[in-house]
């Protein structure tokens, strides 16, 4: 069923930016009088087609993208028949430059207008909630676990600066914009001892691996049983929710993580502690040769929650700088790929990956949180000079401007093949590296 919401949500997501894409580049089209022959949400072959005035209007069965023919224009159809005749005023080619690029610009502008206004109303009608890093660490730190620990945080350690800048939200620490930041390093209070950790240039790949995903920090929770698991030896000495460990073997703790460390620290015939129940004290010494755990959820922390209200104006200007936030992070993962500090097959992700981020569960906010994200996305890959691609049209468009010359259409021609080539490839490699995700 998880499979299923997960598919709903990116099959629409993806619908809905195919479809203003390319509304971006018809609207465009028709406004400079060219002939749209085709308007197509997802390839074929087609599940459902009409057609007004000179342009068909169909839905397509493959919901990998979509597409817009316009009449005397060289595109993934390769249909160049038309192009051995001379230019109609109503054809693409026939056109000034400055009008096509506008046209190829168009499905472009939408995204980045559609993804803008997303954050801009997510940022307007949810505002924000976070918890604060001071009450993190003024209720013991974090919990460093194997990745955090590997970077030399440790458990206990209070986060109090990044890349040597204060913060309020605890999450920031989490921030992909952080971790692909070039010499990123956490500072932090240890016991105090304020501390310098240098965040590795490939961290951010840990996080997208299933393997350890998950293993880095988290807040610490108290050393109080949120829920007894059945079976247990917690269940069988009648243990209970809102217990409080005080003590195991003879040692003072506060947190979970204490009680966890001190009971996987050997192996033991038996092991003795001390619960706090109601105001009174409960002394156990159990047999544990059997044993590995006690057998008990923790508590989580009681964490006060900030909210924040944003007024229209502030929205505006706050969800603009998220929605261009991704495309500068983009930017960085790029450049950090080029540069071989991260691997390019760890860091693409395919529609199973982005399907996954979606989650199992249906969450409007977050569909549209993500729905923003993947036009922003999809607005700076299509701006990419990949011939087949709007930025390859723009890039050859941009030099008949600059140079007065315009490419031959056996040029573009060939051009496109080499494009869609290497994108078809590059989409096999995509989806290979999902699957071997998948089943890792």
């Amino acid at each position: 069923m998880e499979g299923l919401i997960m598919t709903a949500q990116i099959l629409l997501s993806l619908s809905i930016l195919v479809a203003v894409h390319e509304m971006g580049h018809l609207l465009a089209a028709k406004y400079f009088g060219m002939r749209v022959e085709e308007f197509s949400i997802g390839f074929p072959p087609k599940i459902f087609k009409f057609k007004k005035g000179e342009t068909e209007y169909a839905l397509s069965a493959i919901p990998l993208g979509g597409y817009v023919k316009i009449s005397g224009m060289i595109d993934e159809s390769l249909d160049t028949e038309k192009l051995k005749q001379d230019p109609e005023p109503w054809e693409f080619r026939s056109k000034p430059a400055w009008q096509r690029l506008i046209v190829m610009l168009g499905g472009i502008f939408v995204n980045v207008v559609v993804g803008v206004l997303i954050f801009i109303s997510l940022t307007y009608l949810m505002g924000d909630a976070y918890i604060s890093k001071d009450e993190v660490n003024n209720k013991g730190g974090i919990h460093a676990l194997e990745l955090g620990q590997q970077i030399g945080l440790q458990t206990g350690d209070k986060i109090i600066r990044i890349n040597g800048q204060d913060f309020d939200d605890f999450q920031q620490i989490f921030n992909p914009d952080v971790l692909l930041s070039s010499n990123a390093y956490y500072t932090v209070d240890r016991k105090g001892a304020i501390i310098d950790i240098p965040i590795p240039g490939n961290f951010i790949e840990y996080f997208n691996d299933k393997e350890t995903a998950g293993k880095f920090i988290f807040m610490r929770f108290p050393a109080v049983i949120g829920q007894v698991l059945p079976g247990s030896m917690a269940e069988r000495l009648g243990l209970q929710a809102g217990d409080r460990f005080v003590e195991v073997d003879g040692q003072a703790v506060n947190f979970h993580d204490e009680v966890a460390a001190l009971v996987k620290a050997e192996k033991r015939d038996s092991i003795s502690f001390i619960i706090a129940r109601e105001g009174e004290l409960l002394t156990f010494n159990e047999a544990f040769e059997s044993e590995q755990l006690i057998g008990y959820a923790p508590q989580a922390p009681d964490l006060k929650e900030a909210a924040i209200d944003y007024g229209l104006g502030e929205s505006i200007v706050l969800g603009t700088e998220r929605a261009f936030g991704i495309v500068f992070l983009q930017l960085k993962a790029f450049s950090k790929i080029f540069r071989g500090e991260l691997s390019l097959k760890k860091s693409l992700a395919g529609p199973i990956g982005i399907a996954q981020a979606y989650g199992g569960n249906w969450d409007w906010q977050r569909f549209w949180r993500m729905t923003g994200l993947l036009s922003m996305v999809l607005a700076f890959m299509n701006l990419l000079p990949i011939p087949a691609l709007d930025g390859g049209h723009v890039m050859f468009l941009s030099f008949e401007m600059l140079s007065g010359r315009k490419p031959s259409d056996k040029f573009l021609e060939v051009a496109q093949k080499a494009g869609m080539i290497f994108l078809l490839t590059l989409m096999v490699f995509i989806f290979a590296n999902d699957i071997m995700r998948l089943f890792a």
